[in-house]
């Protein structure tokens, strides 16, 4: 599996695409499809994969505004907690926690509202990508101190209880790991 990063400067956002280079699948899912430049259809096209699946971890527009540009040159199935048929492609709504295969690979979901009620974190191998739930030092912006609250809960539950090598990509800013977020998160 390879990881790459992208950055769209409208909105400050990361995307990220995934590459199984497993000669049986030779798949690729793009993780917030901010925006889709020459480069990333370049990875995929050029590495002979095949882009079958996208991952929304919440339904904010400057994560998803890429998926226009998809639309008009694959047919991926996209996969979230609150999205339906857009441009008339393909979903799979997620809800709760569980795990599933995308692109060929196992994929556990986590549902950890908070951020937006339809925040989903994804977690492959040893790597999770958190969306806007968890950044580097931060937890994502919430509309109350309750809903920060129980953003904080969820995430101690569900993502503070993962191996401390697990590494996060983040929705915005630079990666970081579960044991630094455990000690130097602010929010905690």
């Amino acid at each position: 599996m390879k990881i790459y990063f992208h950055m769209c400067f409208e909105g400050f956002t990361n995307s990220y695409t995934i590459l199984n280079d497993n000669p049986n699948s030779m798949e690729a899912i793009i993780v917030d499809p901010g925006k889709i430049t020459n480069r990333i259809i370049s990875q995929i096209e050029e590495g002979g994969y095949k882009l079958k699946s996208v991952l929304i971890t919440h339904n904010h527009r400057h994560h998803i505004q890429g998926l226009k540009t998809l639309s008009k040159i694959y047919t991926p199935t996209i996969y979230g907690a609150d999205f339906e048929n857009y441009e008339g492609m393909k979903s799979v709504i997620l809800s709760g926690d569980g795990i599933t295969t995308i692109g060929g690979l196992n994929v556990e979901y986590y549902s950890v509202p908070g951020h937006s009620p339809d925040s989903m974190v994804y977690k492959i191998e040893d790597v999770m990508f958190t969306g806007d739930t968890l950044l580097a030092g931060i937890t994502g912006k919430t509309s109350s101190q309750y809903a920060q609250k129980m953003l904080c809960s969820k995430i101690q539950d569900k993502l503070f209880s993962l191996p401390g090598e697990t590494i996060i990509f983040p929705g915005h800013g630079t990666p970081t790991t579960i044991e630094s977020e455990k000690q130097y998160n602010l929010d905690f």
